[in-house]
């Protein structure tokens, strides 16, 4: 009986997490989850991101670790997937957005061969954004919840948690994104 109860508490908790990044933080008065972020799901169990490396353009050996300090918001996308395509404009503008502070736009490639080549042209031609690639899908099914679908975008708070994820294409580019990325960049 005593283990059901810290981890209820644990839920309680996070039930109050959950309302308050869906229906606002920091004195934000309109829900978090409308208009382009309609389908951001808030993390049922957060958790600290996978240790599983990727690699940049370059060959050099990443993880996520590296954003910590930051609110990143990495998108797990595919140069074959159309929705991604679309997306990744909009994150392109995100990061423009918020370029001098604590936020990390990461798009991570899971193409191999043709599509990893033109994904990072792609990429390419879409500034500031930088070319990420983990084309084993490890990444992708290190995550709890695995990723299921492409796009997937997972947000993560500076402490480096996993707070939030949408699966499918959305515009990043607005207000609507922006109100969330700013309530957890105002979190202490």
């Amino acid at each position: 009986m005593n283990e059901i109860l810290p981890a209820a508490g644990r839920r309680l908790m996070l039930a109050g997490a959950t309302a308050a990044l869906l229906y606002g933080m920091a004195g934000c008065s309109k829900p978090l989850a409308t208009g382009a972020m309609a389908k951001l799901v808030m993390s049922e169990h957060p958790a600290a991101a996978p240790a599983t490396v990727f690699t940049d353009a370059a060959g050099a050996p990443h993880t996520l670790a590296e954003f910590k300090g930051k609110v990143a918001i990495v998108n797990v996308w595919a140069n074959w997937c159309a929705p991604c395509k679309a997306e990744i404009p909009s994150l392109a503008k995100l990061a423009v957005a918020y370029a001098g502070k604590p936020v990390a736009v990461v798009p991570i490639s899971v193409g191999k061969g043709e599509d990893e080549t033109a994904g990072h042209a792609f990429i390419d031609r879409n500034p500031p954004l930088k070319f990420y690639t983990e084309p084993n899908y490890r990444l992708a099914f290190a995550f709890r919840p695995a990723i299921e679908d492409m796009p997937t975008t997972i947000i993560f708070d500076r402490k480096g948690v996993e707070r939030a994820r949408l699966a499918g294409g959305a515009d990043w580019s607005g207000k609507d994104a922006r109100r969330v990325i700013d309530s957890l960049l105002s979190e202490k």
